[in-house]
């Protein structure tokens, strides 16, 4: 997963500031990471940094120059010709031949003179709105364009072909058209295998902009009293591919769901009768995890495989209802769960804290008062307890209890 640690808008951004590229940037890299802590996303095994692989990205250019794809212009930018790459546009099923040239001769565009407006900026020389922003190379002194920094970043890491590239849709074209057009140039290899784009993502049923007032970061929602667990099951549990229309509601409903998960594992815990037999919960359990890797096999359809995880889920709730769990069921049922959870991260596993002992005593004589049929005073002691937060289940395991 890389870094973008330098660029126009950051560039750009910085100077407003006051402060380096590297402190403007650095801010927004923690916050990213702590995000993504706090969301459960396990950490890349590499995030390189878009100015620690300048001598990478100087070889492509030189590369692409001398293979005839890339060309000096004459503010000293060095430019791909997009008119080189036969494949150009396939990726965004765009037609080049109808792409609108630039004028006759040489054109200037976004402050680089280029020789078509189409044309994208490998290499970029430098200006005095760069500043101190600037590397000496042996293609001149400048910086690098944002495209060729993820090919320099992607060929160093993963090879010159490898097999899933990420990213929204907004970065079909040009970035991800431009980087296999750059990478392929220099490579003479297929860039990537599959890529995975990701839909916009609506608020409200509007797209997200400050505009609108429906712009949220992680933070902004986590600073609502939102738990991070619920954010993640909600930005899972829509297909990549399909818009996602983010609302506090669903946030809700995301909780909701990952508290009756939960609430089964706590379940399913407690049970300690090792006499019950129940071969039919054996199957269920397979059916439901071969459901869930053929929905995930499909292009990640997260639908289907969380249908196949809450079916089983109302299963097991019916079993521990009517008695027919026992401890090894019980055991396999958690196995299943947590095989589960290594894809969808949101389910709690340790056992819940013991109660006060107070708690524990009312719980104990309400339950003596049930056996000694004195109903009316067993739910007086329900209705003490509920004031106190604690909910009660009387089930054929037992009692049962939460925090309400």
């Amino acid at each position: 997963m890389n870094i973008t640690d330098v660029d126009d808008k950051t560039i750009h951004a910085s100077q407003k500031e006051g402060t380096s590229l590297k402190e403007f940037t650095r801010k927004y890299e923690q916050a990213f990471f702590e995000d993504i802590k706090a969301l459960n996303i396990l950490p890349a095994d590499k995030y390189p940094m878009a100015t620690e692989y300048i001598k990478e990205m100087v070889a492509i250019t030189k590369s692409l120059i001398k293979k005839g794809f890339a060309y000096k212009g004459e503010d000293g930018s060095i430019y791909y010709n997009i008119r080189k790459f036969k494949d150009y546009g396939k990726l965004a099923n765009i037609d080049v031949a109808k792409l609108k040239a630039g004028a006759s001769g040489r054109v200037k565009k976004d402050e680089y003179t280029k020789e078509d407006v189409q044309d994208f900026a490998l290499w970029k020389a430098h200006n005095k709105e760069d500043g101190n922003v600037f590397w000496e190379t042996s293609v001149g002194r400048g910086r690098p364009g944002w495209h060729i920094e993820c090919s320099a970043m992607s060929i160093k890491n993963l090879g010159k072909t490898f097999d899933i590239h990420c990213g929204g849709i907004d970065l079909i074209f040009p970035h991800h058209q431009n980087e296999i057009a750059q990478s392929e140039g220099f490579t003479g290899k297929p860039f990537v295998k599959y890529w995975l784009h990701n839909e916009w993502l609506l608020v409200n049923g509007q797209k997200m902009s400050k505009s609108l007032g429906n712009f949220f970061t992680l933070r902004d929602v986590l600073s609502k009293g939102y738990s991070p667990v619920a954010v993640r099951y909600l930005l899972l549990s829509t297909h990549y591919r399909q818009q996602l229309n983010f609302t506090f509601d669903g946030i809700n409903a995301a909780k909701a769901s990952i508290d009756r998960l939960n609430e089964l594992i706590r379940k399913l815990q407690d049970i300690n009768s090792s006499s019950k037999k129940n071969s039919s919960i054996k199957k269920e359990i397979e059916t439901a995890a071969k459901a869930f890797e053929k929905a995930m096999d499909d292009d990640l359809n997260i639908s289907e495989a969380l249908a196949a995880v809450f079916e089983l889920v109302k299963s097991i709730n019916s079993h521990i209802d009517s008695g027919t769990i026992g401890k090894k069921s019980a055991a396999a049922t958690i196995d299943f769960l947590k095989k589960m959870d290594g894809v969808l991260g949101v389910m709690d596993f340790s056992k819940e804290e013991k109660l006060p002992s107070d708690i524990m005593k009312l719980i104990h004589e309400r339950e003596r008062l049930r056996k000694e049929k004195k109903f009316a005073e067993a739910d007086r002691i329900r209705a003490r307890l509920q004031e106190k937060g604690i909910r009660i289940d009387d089930t054929p395991e037992g009692v049962r209890w939460k925090k309400a």
